[in-house]
């Protein structure tokens, strides 16, 4: 098993190395992107820094190339679904997209906290993750402080709510969600028991 982990872990860097020698979208207009997301706020909370359904996620300080590929994504329908998001997207170009991007990117999400009782499993698997289940520890993608890797297109997950990050984990797992570059976090969701799910999930929450 230690050597499937290594395997893994070397695959996951190799994959990141890929994507950041890969084009990248061109830069978004933060002052055009204010114009087009003045509808988000309805649901992500002024600024996308917090929505008042925390099974929805905070849009604030993620990087604009991660934003916009979601949104991308959203649009296309095959890799990830959701029926309003399509309903949000389908009149959004390229540069719309971008746009958005660039301006969320620039928001200040609202701090979060984690459950005192999920900290230790969660922290244990999101630095370490668990070698017996071969489940990669979180920090190698996206970062020890939750800030993600935007060369690499690893989201922030600095703060994020817990709800929305266990659906997504949920999602993955399932293979409901599937825009994860080489089944990156499908792979890894499977191998994660439930507890493990919601630990993490809480424990990033309160990440800061």
């Amino acid at each position: 098993m230690k050597a499937q982990l290594k395997l893994q872990i070397a695959g996951l860097f190799g994959l990141m190395a890929f994507i950041a020698t890969s084009p990248t979208m061109a830069a978004g207009d933060a002052a055009a992107g204010k114009a087009k997301a003045q509808v988000c706020f309805a649901c992500h909370g002024v600024n996308g820094a917090g929505p008042a359904n925390p099974v929805w996620p905070k849009l604030a300080g993620q990087h604009a190339k991660y934003t916009a590929k979601q949104l991308a994504d959203f649009k296309k329908g095959e890799t990830r679904k959701d029926p309003a998001m399509a309903g949000q997207v389908a009149s959004l170009s390229a540069a719309d997209m971008a746009n958005l991007g660039a301006f969320f990117a620039e928001q200040t999400p609202k701090a979060g906290g984690a459950a005192k009782d999920k900290v230790a499993l969660g922290e244990r698997i999101y630095r370490g993750g668990n070698e017996k289940s071969g489940v990669a520890a979180c920090a190698g993608c996206h970062s020890p402080t939750g800030a993600g890797n935007p060369a690499a297109n690893f989201p922030r997950l600095s703060g994020q709510n817990a709800a929305y990050t266990l659906k997504t984990l949920s999602d993955f797992a399932k293979g409901t969600r599937s825009n994860d570059n080489g089944s990156m976090m499908r792979t890894i969701a499977e191998r994660m028991t439930d507890a493990e799910k919601s630990a993490v999930a809480s424990y990033i929450e309160g990440l800061h």
